[in-house]
């Protein structure tokens, strides 16, 4: 991948050091040319097994632990897929040993590396408990065939790649379970559309707003940089969501403490006015914004990496895209030139 020209100075450590992850040839193929899969497992388990309380042999008091859960203790019932029937019982039975092992937490996901009967062979998935509500009416039903949780897959790419929307998908996913805690039947009109376009609404965002703006994307990375807060007027409901993923995805709010990054930020924005893209025209214009060489160097390596067609790819750039601001101080208000 090619870096912006301002680090060209860099030692190779530093560079090395700077970049998130190093993916083969090999993998950036599989990013570029793999397809995204889904499924939706309903999940009835029993509380985990306690050891029963009582003395020891010795006469000591016997302490009591949680034991990891066994294959008995669980089970998975398919609600939805677009994995054929080889690779979703291959998944089933991947999730199944995981869970005996007592390795999820609701809403928070996993990402690992999966081998399936798909074209790809190996893919990246991530997989994610969600535990619903439960009502009073919910309780007396457990003896019938509703699911009282869930456990969501998403497929695609490989490992090293979705790990860094992992955050993302955990978003993602409490969106859908909000449909899900719903009491309505809303499978087909909410639910399934909602998992088949996991992969455009989390992954390609970044892709889409590099392909929108071009080299007005040096004014967009500015904003973030600054912390300025930006308006979108006269756009679609997709564009506006993509500009403000992207906006909040090249902060540092991820990486820097809240309260620090809010006198960060109020430091920054002092005398600043609003930035407003417009899009109402065949290309969105910007106003009070403004640029620097930091991020048009920057802006330089995301059309760099446009030439390759991998989403991936973009989400690696914009995290090195943070880690560079991490040991530099955010330029000052002085240095910043203005531009439309």
């Amino acid at each position: 991948m090619m870096l912006p020209s301002l680090q060209q100075e860099s030692a190779e450590g530093e560079e090395r050091e700077l970049l998130l992850l190093e993916s083969s040839e090999e993998e950036r193929r599989q990013e570029r040319s793999s397809s995204s899969y889904f499924c939706l497992y309903g999940y009835r388990g029993c509380p985990r097994r306690l050891s029963q309380g009582g003395e020891n042999d010795d006469g000591s008091p016997r302490s009591t632990s949680a034991e990891s859960p066994s294959s008995d203790d669980f089970s998975l019932s398919l609600v939805d897929t677009n994995l054929l029937p080889e690779a979703e019982m291959e998944l089933r039975s991947y999730i199944a040993k995981h869970f005996a092992k007592g390795s999820f937490f609701e809403g928070m996901g996993n990402v690992a590396s999966v081998e399936l009967s798909i074209p790809e062979s190996r893919v990246g998935c991530y997989y994610c408990l969600l535990q619903l509500e439960k009502s009073s009416e919910t309780a007396n039903l457990e003896s019938s065939n509703s699911p009282s949780d869930y456990v969501i897959c998403f497929l695609g790419g490989s490992e090293k790649g979705l790990e860094l929307f992992r955050l993302e998908l955990d978003r993602y996913v409490q969106d859908l379970k909000i449909n899900l805690d719903s009491e309505k039947n809303n499978l087909e009109t909410c639910i399934k559309p909602f998992l088949r376009t996991w992969f455009e609404d989390s992954v390609c965002p970044v892709q889409r707003v590099v392909q929108l703006f071009q080299e007005k994307l040096a004014l967009l990375l500015h904003a973030a940089l600054s912390c300025t807060p930006v308006e979108v007027k006269d756009s679609n409901e997709r564009t506006k969501k993509d500009i403000h993923r992207f906006l909040r995805a090249a902060s540092l709010q991820d990486l820097v403490r809240e309260t620090t990054m809010t006198s960060l930020c109020i430091a920054m924005t002092e005398g600043q006015k609003q930035v407003v893209i417009d899009c109402s025209g065949p290309q969105p214009q910007f106003h009070n914004a403004g640029s620097n060489k930091f991020c048009e160097d920057w802006m330089q390596a995301f059309l760099n990496g446009a030439e390759g067609g991998n989403p991936f790819l973009f989400q690696q750039i914009l995290e090195n895209f943070k880690l560079k601001q991490l040991p530099v101080p955010l330029k000052r208000q002085g240095d910043f030139q203005s531009s439309c």
